[in-house]
């Protein structure tokens, strides 16, 4: 799977999770030049705080458009610091 926003590739992974339509890629996966950490958070009931990323590609920035769960329930554990994308990032295979 990769994660394609602005024209680049920002993640690569043959070992995605799959919870609620979202594929969460491998914390090693993401190319950390293009992310830097948000000061926003929210609550899933049941997979814990969610934290998030900007993605910044060619001067271009997204903000929050990638989150992960630095701590997760135990029904998430599959998924702890594993990140997950949305408003326009692309996930193709």
């Amino acid at each position: 799977m990769k994660a394609i926003w602005n024209n680049e590739i920002i993640a690569e992974s043959n070992d995605t999770k799959v919870i609620e339509n979202n594929h969460y890629f491998p914390p090693e996966a993401i190319k950390k030049e293009f992310f830097a950490s948000s000061e926003t958070h929210t609550n899933c009931p049941w997979k814990g705080v969610a934290s998030y990323y900007t993605v910044t590609v060619n001067g271009k920035e997204n903000t929050d458009a990638a989150w992960f769960y630095p701590e997760t329930s135990d029904l998430a554990k599959q998924i702890k610091g594993y990140v997950a994308f949305w408003k326009g990032i692309e996930v193709v295979e």
